[in-house]
Order: C-alpha cells, then structure tokens, then sequence
C-alpha cells in the first residue's frame, strides 16, 4: 500500500478540511495537499525518478516537509529523511550512500551542502524558493504509483554514534504494522485534532504524520521550526486537542517552563516520549504539573515506534501497588510485536533477569542498506537484536537497563548505569546525569557519574554519596562525581557517553 493512497482517500472524503498549518496561518486543505502532492510527484517523474528510486529530504520543520514526502511515494520512490542539524558532510555522506540523485532541503542546508555535495546529486530543490513552488505546477499524476507491502518506502539512516550510520529499509508493510500498533495502543484521530511538529520530522515526530492524515487531523509545524516552549503552549491552546511527539530532554523543559510560567498544558492531548531514558522523577513531575496527557512509546529506527507502550492511562496511574516500577518501565509489547529478554545465546531468561532485548514481528525492518553483514548480525532467526539490555517482570512491563555497549562491569559484577542515574535524579540539587565506566587496573572498570547541577549551583557531592548508599548496592556507587555545565549530546538529544568516557579518563 502506497501511504499518499491514504492522503488521496482524506482529500475526496474532505478536500475543504484544513491540513497544513505554518503556526496558526493555514497553508493548504487536504484538497490542495493531495494535489501538490501529485503535481511534486509528476516533475519528480518528468526528471527522470522512477518506483524505488531514492530521494532525500534535508528540510528543517515546516509544511513543504509534508508535501515533498508524499510527492516522493506519490511517485514511488524511496524518502531519505535526513536530520537538518547534522553537518553538512554528514548529510552529504548518506546522500552518497543512499544514491540519492535529488535532494529537498531548505535553503541554509542547501547552501551548506554545496562545497561538499556528492557527485550523485543532479538537483536540489529548495522550499520556500521558486525551484519548490514552481513544482506546483508540473502535471499532476494521477493515481499514486502502485506498492506492494514489501516495497521499501523509507530509508532511515541512524545516528551513528559508534560509526557511520547505517540506512534502515523500512517497507510499506513495516509502517502499516506501525500505524495498526499506534491505534491500538495509543488511539486514533479524527479532524477535531491535530498534531505538532517539534521535534524534527526526519525522525519520530515525521513518522507519526501517518495516522493524522488518515485521520484528517491538522499537521502544525511552528514558526520556530522546531522546539520552543513557549510557542508549543500557545499553540496547544490555540488549536486544542493537539498530539505531539517529545524527546525526554523536550518534556522536560516543557515542564520546567510551565513550573515556571504558570501554564497547565491545556489544549494537549496526547505527548508521546521516546527516543532515550525517561527517568521516573521526570515523569512523575510531569504528570504533576502538565496533567495526564503523556505516552511511553518503546521503538528503535530498525522497528519504528513498535516494540512496546506505556499508554497515558497507566502512566497517570497511582492506585496500582506496583505503579512506581510500571511507570519505571516501557510498558508492555505493542499488539504488532513480540518481546523476549534473552542471554547472549538466545535462551529466554527468566521473570526479572537481565539480557538483551529481542523483537519479532510485521514491523521489524527488512534490513541494512547494501549492508547483509550487519543485517544478519541484528536479524536472527527472525528476531531483532535491539542492543538494549532489559527485564520483564510478570504482567509483561519491559524495564530498559541501558545499550549493551555502556554496561558496566566492576569486579566482574554488571553494573547498569541507568539503576545509579535513577538515584541520582531523586537529589533536588541535580539537573542531569549520565553515569559511565571508567577503566580500573583491579576491578577492570569504576562507576563515574557526571553531573550538572540545576541552575548552575554547587551540589554536596557527600550527600550524593549518601543517597547511592542509602539506595544501591555498595559496589555500583561511583568512585568520582564530575560536575559539568552540560552533557555532550548528538543531533537527537542522546548524551554521547563516549565523550563522557574519554572526559573522566585519569
């Protein structure tokens, strides 16, 4: 099934209905969606891109994002949704390796691009430019060109935080089983609602358009074109009944803004979090001071937002005895996948022991681009091996205990950083945390927590040890605290704990 089929079917049943929003400007209803859409998809043929054929996208937020996308399946062809904050030879290395022979991008991107752009790229179109909205008037095509489930439809490069990315095939299929375990597990949208585009669209809040265009929801990209407090209030109000996709670092300042500010979060529905560790006293306070408005979505770009969700109910839960370790959890398996923690040889363990991580079902990618090696290190017997090292308990809730790779081991005990991250968090004194290992001549490694202090004030280190003593085993309390300014974060948000290693090194 070819996703600009569904954009098609809500532009016959509701060609008035608003679509697109640039703030609380309206640029274009459904009606004027799908047709740009198709126009964008016959210049697209007319230059020569064909079903199959890759075509990247390298725009921050804005509504053109929408309308590139669609006019690429609306072709057939392949989307290669590309992070505009990475650097430009980023970009350009996975344009290469992509093969991609055109690219959207906005103009800042594109100007950066050009000193290094790859020999494979004939065009760059630039939203917001004549090269962009001259597309309008190329020919319409008719009917979205014809996909099986199996067609890949999105190339998803991750983030490369251990070595070049590799490009994720994500096929119809895969996203179908996305969207059936999105309605199950979150709910479905209808006109009267709207989603909000923060985070980039290159990644999860991109990938949840779906479900609002089947829905005829309203896609608000802000002003800003990206996240900003402030303006995500205002436009929650304004608009009502608004979903959003938020990294954990997002939410957070959302509520610090709104402890700040005085504002509640009305006119949020649904905030969906995922993307990296939400602690339990982030999410508690959240609750707290935003309402019970949050979503737990467990995905990664090899199973696109699939593997497991905490839903709002039970994240706003507290009469359940066991609430503290639900909400601590991911929440259960999705209804499209299957969930298993397993030891380095594949065997199921038992209730509560930690192992890694393993997915089965319609929604796991169909592999690595050009790359069978490691798609058959991470595909096995039909299982996903995630890297993520985790438990379940006895109802099913998944508990994430960090990458495999930052696993530490002292005294050849395996020491999660996540459990010790958790403690830490509790001190009112501490903003954030990224605890990491640090080579050891007797013990083989060290805990070493780094810490930033909130508001740039001194923390008592002592009575930080006291609550790791009060709260975990003896051998898993760092030896050292580091207090920095910040943590070192890639593109997406995540704390790159190589830095912090190669930081706390003697």
């Amino acid at each position: 099934m070819n996703p600009a089929e569904w954009l098609l079917s809500t532009a016959k049943t509701s060609p008035e209905a608003p679509a697109l929003y640039c703030g609380t400007e309206l640029a274009a209803d459904y009606g004027t969606f799908a047709r740009r859409a198709a126009s964008i998809a016959g210049a697209l043929v007319e230059r020569g891109i064909s079903v199959g054929d890759p075509v990247a996208i390298l725009m921050q937020n804005r509504t053109e994002y929408l309308e590139a996308l669609y006019g690429i399946w609306w072709a057939g062809a392949v989307a290669v949704p590309i992070n505009a904050k990475l650097h430009a030879k980023e970009a350009a290395w996975i344009i290469e390796d992509a093969g991609a022979r055109l690219v959207f991008a906005s103009a800042s991107n594109a100007a950066e691009l050009e000193p290094v752009r790859p020999s494979c790229l004939d065009a760059v179109i630039i939203a917001g430019e004549e090269s962009f909205s001259g597309l309008y008037d190329a020919p319409e095509q008719a009917r979205p060109a014809a996909l099986s489930a199996n067609d890949m439809i999105w190339l998803f490069y991750t983030s490369g935080t251990t070595g070049r990315p590799k490009g994720v095939m994500i096929s119809a299929g895969n996203m179908m089983a996305m969207i059936a375990g999105y309605l199950a597990g979150v709910g479905s949208h209808s006109s009267a609602d709207a989603t909000l585009y923060a985070a980039p669209m290159s990644h999860g809040a991109g990938i949840y358009n779906f479900m609002h265009v089947i829905g005829g929801s309203r896609h608000i990209c802000p002003v800003s074109g990206g996240f900003n407090a402030p303006e995500i209030f205002d436009l929650a109000a304004q608009f009502d009944r608004v979903s959003m996709f938020a990294a954990p670092t997002m939410v957070r300042r959302m509520v610090d803004y709104a402890k700040a500010s005085g504002r509640s979060g009305d006119g949020l529905a649904h905030v969906i979090y995922a993307g990296g560790p939400m602690y339990f006293a982030d999410i508690t306070e959240a609750v707290e001071v935003i309402g019970p408005r949050f979503v737990q979505i467990y995905g990664q770009g090899e199973c696109p937002m699939a593997i497991t969700v905490l839903p709002r109910e039970t994240v706003a839960d507290r009469s359940h005895p066991r609430w503290h370790q639900r909400l601590a959890s991911v929440g259960r398996q999705q209804m499209v996948s299957r969930v298993s923690v397993v030891d380095q040889r594949g065997r199921t363990l038992p209730v509560g022991e930690i192992g890694e991580i393993v997915v089965q079902g319609p929604a796991v990618m169909i592999g690595y681009w050009n790359n069978p090696e490691a798609t058959s290190q991470t595909i096995r017997d039909g299982w996903l091996w995630t890297g993520d090292m985790g438990a379940l308990d006895e109802d099913g809730f998944l508990t994430l205990h960090d990458r495999s790779k930052d696993m530490i081991i002292s005294g050849g005990s395996n020491i999660y950083p996540r459990e010790v991250e958790e403690v830490l968090l509790g001190h009112p004194g501490v903003a954030e945390v990224a605890v990491v290992g640090r080579p050891h001549a007797e013990w083989g490694e060290e805990v070493v927590a780094c810490i930033v202090p909130v508001g740039g004030q001194s923390v008592d280190l002592a009575m930080l040890d006291a609550l790791c003593i009060a709260n975990i085993a003896r051998f898993k309390r760092p030896k050292e605290y580091v207090v920095l300014t910040a943590l070192p974060k890639n593109n997406y948000g995540k704390v790159i704990k190589t830095e912090l290693r190669q930081l706390v090194v003697k």
